[in-house]
C-alpha cells in the first residue's frame, strides 16, 4: 500500500482511517525532513523524494479537506493575496538597542553593568550576531504557530502571519511535549547570500528589477501582499530573544533559552558564545569580524547581553533601551565616487543642509547617490568641491556622509560650493546666528513649504501623533495643492478633499480619516513632542509633561520655571519660550485642542510625585477606545511601567474584551483589576 501512496494514487478501498493515518505520517515525515534541511543543514533525503512526498500530501488533502491541519507543510506554499496588512500590538514592546562602535564603548558598557549589579567578579555575557534582516515576533499558542508581526515602531507592527508561514525553517508546531500556553519568539528574518544571488538571477532572466542587497530582498519578500510570491523566495529565520510567555517557567539564562529553542525545533544561529568580561566580548568581536565575509548571511555587528535573566531584570531599561545589552557595530564601510553637484535641503526647523549629489556607488550594502555634507563650515574644513573624487561612508542605517576629498585625484575644473543667501524653496533670507554652525531659512513653516512639510511629517510620525497613512507622499500633495497649511488643518480634512488627490481611492481616504480620529486620544508627552519645538525631543517632552501636567501651565511657564524641570537647560528653556511667544504657535495649539485632541490630565502632586510612580501595570484583552500603544503611553506619562506578564509585583491589571490567562492569574493572586474607564479615572485629575 505504501508504494501506491507514494505514487500519488490512492488505492481502491482505502478507508477514512487509512487516510487519516497516512496524512499524519506524511506530515510528520515532511516536517522532520524540512527541519533537517532548513535548520540543521543536513538533508536526509533527495529533493525529488521530498517533492514526491509533498505532492502526495497535497493530493490527499485536496481529496479530503478535513485532513488538513494548521501545521501541515502544505500551508507553506502561500494563500490568497491579502488586501492589506493588519496591525498587531506587541504584548511586550520590541525595543531597540544602544550602539557601541569603539572598544571603549564596550569597556564602559561592561563597567556600567558591573556597577549596576554590584558585581565583584566578571560578568557572564551571551553573544549573538547582529543580522542584517528584519526583526519579527512569532506567537505560538499551545505550541501552534498562530501569528507573526514585524517590529514596526516597537509597540505596533504589521501582521505578516501568512508570509511567515511560507518560511520552512520556522516550525508550525513546537517540537516539545508540554508547550507553553503562549510564547512570543523574537528573531530575525533574513536571506542567505546564495539565495539572494539566485533571486537576482531570476529577476534578470525575467527582465525585472534586481534587489540592492539581501536585506532589501528579505524586506520586499516579507511584505508581499501575495504570500505565494513570498513562498518562492528563500527566506530564513534565526531566534535570539523572547517576549510574552505564559504557562511556562522560562530558562534562567539567555544561553539556556536558545538551547530550549533548539529542542523545540526553532532555528538558532550556531555563531554564538558565552564569555566573561569585556575582554571576552572584544575577543569574540575580533574573531567574528575576520569570519564575516565567509558567513552565509550578512551581519553588521554583534549583540552582547548579560546572560543571566535575573541580572537583566535587575539592570532594567533606560530611554526604552535595555541597560543589560548593547550592539557592537562593525566599522563603517567606505567607497570612492565623484561629487556631481552640491545642493541644499531645507529641514522642518529651517536648517539648511548641503547635500552632495554623487555618481552612484555601492557602499554599506546599498547604492548611494546622495550624502550629507552637514553644514558650510564642514565643507570648508574638508575642502569638498563639485567634481572632486571623495570617500563616502555608510554604516547600518546611518545617513551616508562624505568623509574626505581625494586631493591627488582632483581635476583642474572643480568648483567651490557657495552657500545660497536665500531659501531655494520660498525665497526668504537664509540667516546664520554667530553662535551656531547651521544656517536657517527665516521664512518659517507658514511661508516655506519645505518647513511646512517637515513639520507635518513630524507631527504625524509614530512617536508623535502616530497618524497611520499620513506619510511624506500624502503630505507633499496636501501642501503642494494648498489643502493643508498647519497640523490643525489635518483634522479639518473631509472625504472629498482626500479622494481628489492622486492615488487616493475612497477606501484609502476613509482609512486616513479614521486614523486622524483615532489619533485624537493621545498623551501629553506625545502632543508636546509633536509640536516640533526645537531642542525638545521625546525625553524632554516627557519631562515637561511630567513637571507641568497640562498645556495651560506649560504655555504660561517662565524661563525660571522651565529651568526647574530636570534636564532642561538654558538652550531648551529659551527655545520653549520662543515657541510659545509666537501667537501663531499658540493659535495652532488652541486649534488642535479645539479639534478634539485630548488626553487624561496627569495629577501632579506637590513633590512632583506621579499617580502611578513605582507601579507596574499589565494590559490584557482589547480596550474599548484605546490601543495598547495609547494605554502604554498613558501609564508611562503617569509614572508607571507596563509589563507583559503578571507576577506578585504587578500593581494593577487593565483588562478589556477577550482577556485571557493574564486576567485569570491576576485574580488568583488577588491583584487589582481595572477597566479602561477606571484606568482613565486613576490617571486623571479628579
Amino acid at each position: 500500500m505504501q508504494n501506491d501512496f507514494l505514487s500519488g494514487i490512492a488505492p481502491a478501498g482505502v478507508n477514512a482511517v487509512d487516510s487519516v493515518k497516512r496524512a499524519e505520517a506524511l506530515r510528520a515525515e515532511l516536517n522532520r525532513h524540512a527541519h533537517a534541511y532548513y535548520v540543521l543543514d543536513t538533508p536526509t533525503i533527495p529533493d525529488a523524494e521530498y517533492d514526491r512526498l509533498f505532492s502526495e500530501l497535497q493530493q490527499l488533502e485536496e481529496t479530503h479537506p478535513e485532513l488538513k491541519t494548521p501545521d501541515s507543510p502544505t500551508n507553506r506554499v502561500g494563500g490568497e493575496p491579502l488586501p492589506e496588512f493588519g496591525q498587531v500590538q506587541h504584548a511586550v514592546p520590541m525595543l531597540s538597542l544602544n550602539n557601541g562602535f569603539e572598544d571603549e564603548d564596550i569597556i564602559n558598557f561592561d563597567r556600567r553593568a558591573r556597577e549596576g549589579l554590584d558585581a565583584k567578579n566578571e560578568i557572564e555575557y551571551a553573544i549573538d550576531l547582529k543580522f542584517d534582516g528584519l526583526a519579527i515576533n512569532l506567537r505560538y499558542v499551545d505550541g501552534l504557530f498562530t501569528q507573526a508581526a514585524t517590529r514596526g515602531d516597537g509597540f505596533t507592527g504589521e501582521d505578516v502571519t501568512e508570509n511567515i508561514r511560507t518560511i520552512r525553517s520556522i516550525p508550525l508546531r513546537l517540537r516539545v511535549d508540554n508547550p507553553p500556553k503562549v510564547l512570543d519568539v523574537r528573531g530575525e528574518v533574513l536571506m542567505f547570500k546564495r539565495d539572494f544571488e539566485k533571486l537576482n538571477q531570476r529577476q534578470r532572466d525575467a527582465g525585472g528589477k534586481e534587489f540592492a542587497n539581501p536585506r532589501n530582498a528579505a524586506a520586499g519578500s516579507l511584505r508581499q501582499l501575495d504570500s505565494k510570491i513570498t513562498a518562492q523566495r528563500s527566506l530564513r529565520f534565526f531566534a535570539y530573544g523572547i517576549g510574552l510567555v505564559e504557562g511556562m517557567e522560562i530558562p534562567g539564562s539567555h544561553r539556556a533559552l536558545l538551547d530550549w529553542y533548539r529542542q523545540a525545533g526553532i532555528p538558532v544561529c550556531e555563531e554564538n558564545a558565552v564569555v566573561l568580561g569585556a575582554a571576552g566580548l572584544l575577543e569574540f568581536y575580533q574573531a567574528i569580524q575576520k569570519k564575516r565575509e565567509a558567513l552565509d548571511y550578512e551581519i553588521d555587528g554583534v549583540v552582547y547581553k548579560v546572560n543571566d535573566f535575573a541580572a537583566q531584570q535587575s539592570l532594567g531599561f533606560v530611554s526604552r533601551a535595555p541597560r543589560f545589552a548593547i550592539a557592537h557595530k562593525f566599522p563603517a564601510q567606505e567607497a570612492l565616487t565623484t561629487v556631481l553637484d552640491i545642493e541644499v535641503q531645507v529641514g522642518r526647523t529651517g536648517a539648511i543642509t548641503p547635500v552632495a549629489r554623487l555618481a552612484p556607488v555601492f557602499v554599506g550594502g546599498v547604492t548611494v547617490t546622495n550624502a550629507t555634507l552637514h553644514n558650510e563650515e564642514e565643507i570648508q574644513r574638508k575642502d569638498i568641491r563639485i567634481g572632486d573624487t571623495v570617500s563616502v561612508r555608510r554604516a547600518g542605517d546611518v545617513i551616508p556622509e562624505v568623509v574626505a576629498s581625494i586631493l591627488e585625484k582632483r581635476p583642474a575644473e572643480t568648483q567651490q560650493f557657495i552657500m545660497p543667501t536665500v531659501c531655494p524653496i520660498c525665497g526668504s533670507a537664509i540667516q546664520k546666528p554667530e553662535d551656531e554652525a547651521i544656517a536657517r531659512c527665516s521664512g518659517g513653516a507658514i511661508k516655506c513649504s519645505a518647513q511646512r512639510k517637515g513639520a507635518l511629517s513630524h507631527f504625524a510620525s509614530r512617536k508623535a501623533m502616530n497618524i497611520d497613512g499620513v506619510g511624506e507622499q500624502l503630505i507633499d500633495q496636501l501642501v503642494d495643492k494648498n489643502v493643508v497649511t498647519t497640523a490643525a488643518d489635518l483634522y479639518k480634512l473631509g472625504l472629498r478633499a482626500l479622494v481628489e488627490l492622486d492615488r487616493m481611492a475612497e477606501k484609502s481616504a476613509q482609512n486616513v480619516l479614521n486614523a486622524l480620529e483615532m489619533s485624537k486620544l493621545t498623551s501629553l508627552p506625545r502632543f508636546i513632542y509633536a509640536l516640533g519645538i526645537r531642542h525638545v525631543g521625546e525625553s524632554t517632552a516627557k519631562d515637561l509633561a511630567t513637571h507641568f501636567g497640562d498645556m495651560t501651565a506649560l504655555l504660561s511657564a517662565t524661563e525660571e520655571q522651565l529651568l526647574t524641570v530636570p534636564d532642561v537647560g538654558p538652550v531648551v528653556a529659551k527655545s520653549v519660550l520662543a515657541y510659545f511667544s509666537d501667537p501663531l504657535n499658540v493659535e495652532l495649539v488652541e486649534q488642535l485642542l479645539a479639534s478634539g485632541i485630548h488626553w487624561p490630565v496627569i495629577e501632579v502632586k506637590e513633590k512632583g510625585e506621579q499617580v502611578l510612580a513605582g507601579k507596574t501595570l499589565v494590559l490584557t484583552g482589547t480596550l474599548p477606545t484605546m490601543s495598547r500603544d495609547q494605554a502604554t503611553a498613558l501609564i508611562e506619562a503617569a509614572g508607571g511601567k507596563v509589563s507583559g506578564s503578571v507576577s506578585k509585583k504587578t500593581s494593577h491589571v487593565v483588562a478589556g474584551d477577550d482577556a485571557g490567562s493574564k486576567l485569570v492569574k491576576a485574580q488568583e493572586l488577588g491583584i487589582s483589576i481595572l477597566t479602561e474607564a477606571e484606568l482613565l479615572q486613576l490617571c486623571s485629575r479628579s
